[in-house]
């Protein structure tokens, strides 16, 4: 029973939790509050920092506390009696202090004493005067001045005034900095608690009802289906948000793009790997149904080919699809030289099955640091692309040199070439050029300029060997060599 009553019954500890979390989530509208408190505490800051500088340019020239015992001085100048001078100075005293303390000026109060002028006998000192060894007023000067000294361990601000009567010293207990701070510091805090509603609130209405253009595009993204990749459509009004809906539809575009050509790869991928499928599937009957050895013995070598191709194929749809990704390998260290004519080796036998003369121009050595599986992307399929569709007997010629930090690859032939209203579409995925008899899946060139362009450099068309042919020119930067 009780553990059913727990499971139906709310429970406030994970309410609390979740009110929590909600609290404690960032928001546009709460961060923007907060940095209107933060400059609240900034002016507050300000204001008393610059109150704290009016005070210490008062301090250095006092005219308060002058004014003050100058006018107390005033007061006492018409009474000739010690007694009623005392009681007067006594009560001026008392009331002062008062007053101060009403107003938070503390810690200490203003110690009043007075003497008769002509036989320099007290008349009348604050209790907080007796027992003070207080240095002697200056023999001469003006009626009045102002000085700082250190009695018995305390600073204090001392004032002396003369008439033809009294000599009259006030004494005052200098601030420490930490006090006026203190005292300043609470005096402006009602000020701007005051203010703060008045500001807020507004601040609060603003954000929230400035930020609901941006809610709404959400929402309207939100609502869109998991394959809809058409644009945005908000046509957002305000200068703040355009930038961010043409992104969204840049982005948009640039996927929609991409699953275009995802769709057609995959489409012609099928495409083309059904023609030699349906050749092994032919042969294959052919070998297992004919009684005549000749025509299995030629199903045999059609099936081999069908086989090699749909392989060849098959890797150079690997190789493509390990050109898009974008995460790149380590550049690695190589002597592109001497890789090179390894490269050059492998190719040889089929060069001289067809009789071609295969040649290289390239320094003895070029050390550099690249991307070794697009480097091997590019020279391959150039190679066995010249290979291919060279006329037996014609020769490729292969260029390496670095020049300006840059590396320089190009294949040439001299063989039937490719026509000029054919240079823009040789790069593409699938195409084959027209008129060749030679099998080809069109990927070779796709996959050439694939791994230029991840190399960051790029790849061109031009003339072949002695004004025949084809010759391909390929252009990558090197890292840390002069001159990228």
């Amino acid at each position: 029973m009780s553990a059913v009553t727990d499971t139906l019954l709310p429970r406030p500890q994970g309410r609390l939790r979740a009110l929590w979390r909600r609290l404690a989530e960032p928001t546009l509208v709460r961060r923007s509050v907060a940095s209107v408190m933060v400059a609240f505490v900034l002016v507050w800051a300000v204001l008393l920092g610059y109150n704290y500088y009016k005070y210490k340019q008062a301090i250095t020239y006092d005219p308060g506390m002058l004014k003050y015992g100058d006018a107390v001085l005033e007061s006492l100048a018409g009474m000739a009696d010690p007694a009623h001078a005392a009681a007067a100075l006594a009560a001026t005293d008392h009331w002062t202090n008062v007053r101060r303390r009403q107003i938070g000026l503390l810690p200490g109060v203003l110690l009043h004493g007075l003497h008769d002028r002509a036989s320099g006998q007290p008349v009348y000192a604050a209790s907080g005067l007796q027992g003070m060894d207080l240095p002697p007023p200056p023999a001469a000067g003006p009626d009045s001045n102002l000085v700082e000294a250190s009695v018995q361990g305390w600073p204090y601000r001392i004032y002396t005034g003369r008439n033809e009567r009294w000599v009259l010293r006030i004494l005052e207990p200098k601030r420490a900095d930490a006090d006026y701070l203190h005292y300043n510091g609470r005096y402006l805090v009602p000020y701007l608690l005051l203010a703060a509603p008045f500001v807020l609130l507004p601040v609060w209405l603003s954000v929230r009802n400035g930020l609901r253009p941006l809610q709404q595009l959400a929402q309207r993204i939100a609502q869109r289906g998991s394959d809809e990749l058409q644009p945005v459509g908000f046509n957002a009004r305000h200068r703040e948000l355009q930038p961010l809906e043409q992104s969204l539809d840049s982005l948009l575009a640039q996927l929609r793009a991409k699953v275009e050509r995802e769709r057609a790869f995959v489409q012609d991928a099928a495409h083309e790997i059904r023609t030699p499928l349906a050749v092994i599937t032919a042969q294959a009957h052919v070998m297992a149904r004919s009684p005549s050895a000749h025509e299995r013995t030629q199903a045999q070598a059609h099936l081999e080919d069908a086989i090699a191709r749909t392989s060849h194929l098959a890797q150079q749809l690997l190789d493509l699809a390990a050109l898009d990704e974008a995460q790149r390998p380590a550049p690695r260290e190589l002597d592109v030289a001497q890789w090179l004519r390894a490269a050059l080796a492998q190719a040889a036998p089929q060069a001289m099955a067809r009789h071609i003369e295969l040649s290289l121009d390239a320094p003895d050595s070029l050390p550099a640091r690249l991307d070794l599986p697009a480097l091997e992307s590019i020279a391959h399929n150039l190679i066995d692309n010249a290979l291919r569709y060279a006329h037996e007997g014609g020769n490729v010629a292969l260029t390496l040199a670095q020049q300006g930090g840059q590396l320089h690859l190009a294949v040439q032939d001299d063989g039937p070439g490719i026509a000029a209203s054919e240079h823009q579409r040789i790069f593409e995925r699938f195409y084959r050029g027209l008129g060749h008899a030679a099998n080809g899946s069109g990927l070779g060139l796709a996959i050439v300029r694939q791994a230029a362009l991840r190399m960051g450099g790029q790849v061109r068309v031009g003339e072949g060997l002695g004004g025949k042919g084809v010759g391909f020119f390929v252009r990558v930067p090197l890292p840390g060599a002069a001159g990228t």
